[in-house]
């Protein structure tokens, strides 16, 4: 399945008036793509990813999802930097909660997570509450949960952002091993240089508000990739540059009005 956003623009009204957040954004995803969407602090990432989720309605433009597969599946699943999970149901029952609401029998929908459970390695602990978990963990069900639930494209909040340095290294090689296993298009947003680098077959920069296409980035580089590994000075020469592109438009908002 693909998505394509054409000439999409929201706008809020507040009390103080009009914000503009998006104008004109129009791209198109590649099957079992991972697009990584790079900006600066509130260019209007998450709300972008929200209006392909259809949570939010654009002022202007339109989500088109082409190629849907079951249209008893979901077309999309979100993962969240705030893990998402529920604190009353255990460990297999959050990852499985979109397969219940598919009115899929319980034998069914557990012999289906529980592979991808073991491949999260959750398997020790599928009867443990939220409240008994790291916050890895947490996030580890987040990820199976989107994962099992048939959805074609996963769509990402910066899920890894609350996580330790150690631990987001860690979460950030399964999600691609599990990405590239289970044939997923994923659409990622971040402020990370470095992890849209790692993660990203390619990468959407945009501006600051209202957010807008600077550039579209194709990362060319095997995996697996780090500033110390075979393609470091590549990898330092591309962040380098986004870094310049996003100080730009960083520049743009501190600016002192003439």
């Amino acid at each position: 399945m693909k998505i394509d956003c054409r000439q999409i623009s929201k706008r809020f009204q507040t009390k103080n008036g009009i914000i503009h957040a998006l104008s004109n954004i129009s791209f198109k995803t590649n099957e079992q793509e991972f697009l990584c969407i790079l900006g600066p602090s509130g260019c209007g990432k998450t709300t972008l990813l929200r209006i392909i989720a259809g949570i939010l309605q654009p002022t202007e433009g339109k989500v088109i999802y082409e190629g849907v597969k079951d249209n008893n599946k979901p077309a999309t699943a979100l993962v969240f930097q705030e893990h998402g999970v529920f604190p009353w149901i255990n460990v297999i029952d959050n990852v499985c909660f979109g397969l219940e609401t598919q009115k899929i029998s319980r034998k069914d929908r557990y012999g289906m997570a529980m592979p991808l459970i073991e491949k999260m390695h959750l398997a020790g602990f599928t009867k443990n509450y939220p409240h008994q978990l790291s916050s890895g963990m947490k996030q580890r069900v987040g990820l199976a949960r989107a994962f099992v639930s048939g959805a074609e494209i996963l769509l990402m909040d910066e899920p890894f952002a609350s996580l330790d340095a150690q631990m987001r290294v860690i979460l950030q090689e399964e999600l691609l091993n599990i990405q590239r296993e289970y044939r997923k298009s994923v659409i990622y947003i971040t402020h990370d240089i470095e992890e849209a680098i790692t993660l990203a077959d390619r990468i959407i920069l945009m501006t600051a508000r209202p957010g807008q296409i600077k550039q579209e980035i194709n990362v060319n580089l095997s995996r697996p990739r780090n500033v110390n590994g075979e393609h470091a000075s590549e990898f330092i020469s591309m962040r380098n540059e986004i870094w310049r592109q996003i100080k730009e438009e960083v520049d743009k908002t501190t600016a002192p009005l003439s």
